[in-house]
């Protein structure tokens, strides 16, 4: 179940594009250092256990594959997006992405906000329980392009 951290983008501000970045400081209970939710200004920052999103490479293939819809590097508006990794597993479960530790708190099941934004239809009913994982940052730490991302030794905890 070990994956690696493939891209990584922030938004400085609600609505800007999602900028391309190689390492972001993952902060616990905040966020990632340049991200428009670590100053709470993301339109979904008033959501507990949100200060990271991540999306599976293969889950945007497979959007591609079966809805004919590319979703190009970050425009799918998660911060980190993998390979070789099934993140709906880490849903309660504690994992490591790069340096930082990482309670999976829900499933980021797309949103009509998504569609709207990227103008194309479909977009929502595709990413339907592929959409990614919403998680909060328990231990902060820095996190690369390249990064593992594995369960924690301590995976089976979880903070309520």
């Amino acid at each position: 179940m070990n994956g690696r951290v493939r891209a990584i983008h922030v938004a400085p501000e609600q609505g800007a594009p999602p900028e391309p970045v190689e390492e972001v400081e993952a902060v616990a209970d905040a966020g990632l250092r340049g991200d428009r939710y670590f100053d709470a200004d993301g339109t979904f920052a008033d959501r507990d256990g949100g200060d990271l999103t991540l999306i599976e490479s293969e889950a945007l293939a497979a959007v591609e594959r079966d809805y004919d819809i590319e979703l190009a590097s970050g425009v799918h508006r998660r911060n980190v997006t993998t390979e070789g990794v099934r993140l709906n597993h880490f849903v309660d479960r504690r994992f490591r992405v790069g340096d930082a530790v990482c309670l999976g708190t829900e499933l980021c099941e797309p949103c009509s906000y998504l569609e709207r934004h990227l103008e194309k239809q479909g977009v929502r009913e595709a990413l339907v329980h592929r959409g990614g994982l919403r998680c909060r940052i328990v231990d902060g730490g820095s996190i690369g392009v390249g990064d593992h991302v594995e369960p924690s030794a301590h995976a089976a905890e979880s903070d309520g």
